[in-house]
């Protein structure tokens, strides 16, 4: 059994490299692959005349110090990121101390320069100066002991590389994750807004009206011993005043539940960006009756879901464009194509769409991509003005496809 203060040990700090691993649904033995570069100590011997470098002395030397490399790897993960890089540090001391009779230990110098990116690099000068120390020591130490010159130019200058290559990389996590959380904040910020007016909207919706109907009950029951038709007419004016509210809430419920392109289209946009799509499409520029404009932004979801969980496709285009007395909304993606049949989602839509009287067909070759277009009759159309219509996103590649659900 563990003693409890060796567990505690072990225990990862809230802002380790473990910790951050699991607050994103990684295994915290993620980045134990890091640590197949260590092969290179048991391969550096071969370099050695052959086989001769597999000597007593080498082989007690890794005994002694791969164990102290691991847990040293470790603690650097499980560590808070303000002390981290100490254990950075260690790995350099342990390769500077075997250096004269060592030069596996050439590997644990490489592991201190590169794992000091993932200690706290908001201070990024001081980063850059830890790094410069750490190989400077390392070439005044293989200069006095006398190790090949070409020694001294390889290693820095390979530790260097590597460390441009995993800073940048770790610049791009840091962003996505920052571009991750922005999207959650827009969402919930939309959500928050959007409560905050349907409950202004009730109230003012409600709050006069239920006022009323309370007024005429109470007159009512009042007026009940004195004057029966009085009371009578009271209660039939508080039913008429509550029918009208009821109509007025299943309306306001009606908008409530309704979505329109725009929305649509932003909301198309993170799902497929997410999905490492890019999507290209014109901003509705169609006054059209809101039924419609629910119905076709119901289908919109339904072919973008579609998209991006079934075509593996690359690049989505939305086109919405007016057609005679009708509006067309064409979706097209260079996906895998190859629909024979309607599935589920498919037929949900052409229901959809004949339910608001207008036509639905879908091109889908396969390995070509599909093309969903839908033409619905409108009786009024109008065109939004000039000054408030965005404009249009060039052409899309076409394609993708819809598999049966």
């Amino acid at each position: 059994m563990i003693p409890a203060f060796i567990a505690r040990w072990f225990v990862p700090a809230p802002d380790s490299a473990v910790a951050e691993d699991l607050r994103r649904g990684k295994s915290p033995w993620a980045d134990s692959v890091h640590l197949l570069w260590s092969l290179w100590i048991f391969i550096t011997p071969m370099f050695d005349h052959g086989l001769r470098g597999y000597t007593q002395t080498w082989l007690l030397f890794t005994l002694v110090s791969y164990p102290v490399f691991l847990l040293l790897f470790a603690k650097l993960q499980l560590a808070s990121r303000r002390t981290a890089h100490f254990y950075a540090w260690g790995m350099a001391v342990l390769c500077f101390a075997l250096l004269r009779w060592y030069p596996s230990g050439l590997s644990y110098f490489v592991y201190a320069c590169v794992m000091l990116s993932h200690c706290d690099r908001r201070q990024f000068r001081n980063y850059v100066l830890q790094v410069l120390a750490i190989n400077a020591i390392y070439v005044a130490l293989a200069w006095w002991i006398g190790y090949p010159s070409v020694l001294m130019v390889i290693m820095p200058v390979t530790v260097f590389v590597i460390c441009i290559i995993v800073t940048v990389e770790q610049l791009h996590k840091e962003k996505d994750a920052a571009l991750s959380l922005s999207h959650d904040e827009v969402r919930r910020l939309a959500a928050t807004a959007e409560r905050e007016r349907i409950g202004r909207d009730l109230h003012d919706l409600l709050g006069h009206t239920l006022s009323l109907i309370t007024l005429k009950l109470e007159l009512s029951r009042k007026l009940f011993d004195r004057d029966v038709e009085a009371a009578r007419r009271e209660v039939e004016e508080a039913e008429k005043v509550a029918r009208h509210a009821l109509a007025e809430v299943r309306s306001a419920v009606t908008g409530i539940r309704a979505t329109d392109l725009a929305a649509e289209l932003a909301s198309a946009r993170l799902l497929l960006e997410s999905s490492r799509v890019h999507l290209e499409y014109n901003a509705p520029s169609i006054d059209m009756p809101a039924e419609i404009e629910r119905g076709l932004s119901l289908v919109l979801r339904e072919a973008v879901t579609n998209i991006a969980r079934h075509a593996a496709a690359t690049c989505v285009q939305v086109e919405l464009r007016r057609e005679h007395a009708a509006v067309c909304l064409q979706v097209n993606d260079n996906g895998r194509g190859g629909i024979a049949t309607d599935g589920n989602g498919i037929s949900g839509m052409r229901e959809r769409v004949r339910a608001l009287g207008g036509t639905l067909e879908v091109q889908s070759p396969l390995g070509g991509g599909t093309r969903l277009r839908v033409v619905v009759p409108v009786p009024v159309l109008r065109l939004v003005e000039p000054s408030r219509a965005a404009p249009a996103a060039p052409p899309a590649q076409t394609g993708s496809g819809y598999p049966a659900a």
